[in-house]
């Protein structure tokens, strides 16, 4: 059994961390949270539930954010904390900013089309992607609606088959199983394609034999484990993908085979 990693979690500074959770659960006060928003809770959870690497996801919900995120994701990048700094689409410096990340070794980059208020296949975002293929960056991006928005298709199935025919060599993780509760469209349309998919956030909604379904009719190598903690619990859903009886070889690539083989891209 390889390594457990989790491709979606998130965490905030400690000076930070408790307004941060504060906001995010006045927007969804019937979404329970499982830790406080702290790189050391999230790093006991990981202990507690048996995954070695957990790749942080960072969102900048404004461009001037960029700075400060991407200096804290120096601070804690480890072998276990693998930071995804973050872009915003406004930031007129978006693309340097790209070239900035890669040249200091970072992974890949997050990006959120609810927060940072973009739609995913409009003009302005192509040059970016464009900068994230040549510099070889993976991009885990929301996709699907969002539990606090207002459903407006902003990263659905349509748009991201857009994005990856004009840049099939992204390296695009789509989030929340293929597109948060737009899983009609995902099954017509992405299910079977040689795309990433992480699976974070999408059974409990989906029902466990419904996500086995999608999951087993998409390529074994191009699915990943992820939990969106703190919303969800690291131990809980590990052992939700152990019951699934995939089989040894799929639940090993899907638990950390794959997200292994990405980072080291």
């Amino acid at each position: 059994m390889s390594e457990i990693i989790d491709f979606h979690a998130h965490a905030f500074p400690d000076a930070v961390a408790d307004s941060a959770m504060a906001k995010l659960q006045a927007e969804v006060p019937h979404v329970p949270c499982y830790l406080d928003g702290k790189i050391d809770s999230l790093l006991y959870s990981m202990d507690d539930a048996g995954v070695e690497t957990s790749v942080l996801c960072c969102i900048a919900t404004r461009p001037k954010q960029y700075e400060s995120i991407l200096s804290w994701c120096r601070q804690i990048r480890s072998d276990r904390i693998v930071p995804f700094p973050s872009v915003h689409p406004a930031d007129p410096e978006a693309v340097e900013r790209i070239g900035q990340i890669a040249a200091e070794g970072f992974k890949g980059i997050k990006m959120h089309p609810y927060y940072q208020e973009y739609i995913l296949d409009e003009p302005r975002l192509m040059p970016l992607y464009d900068r994230m293929c040549r510099e070889g960056l993976i991009l885990v991006v929301h996709t699907g609606f969002d539990i606090a928005f207002e459903r407006i298709d902003r990263g659905g199935p349509e748009r991201i088959l857009r994005v990856t025919e004009v840049f099939p060599e992204l390296k695009l993780v789509t989030t929340h199983l293929g597109a948060w509760e737009q899983w009609d469209r995902v099954e017509e349309i992405l299910i079977g394609r040689k795309m990433y998919m992480d699976i974070s956030y999408a059974i409990d909604f989906l029902g466990k034999d419904k996500a086995r379904d999608l999951i087993v009719r998409h390529p074994a190598d191009r699915v990943l484990f992820g939990t969106d903690s703190p919303w969800d619990d690291q131990r809980r859903c590990v052992q939700i993908v152990r019951d699934m009886n995939l089989g040894t070889e799929r639940e090993s690539l899907l638990l950390g085979g794959n997200a292994r083989r990405l980072l080291a891209g």
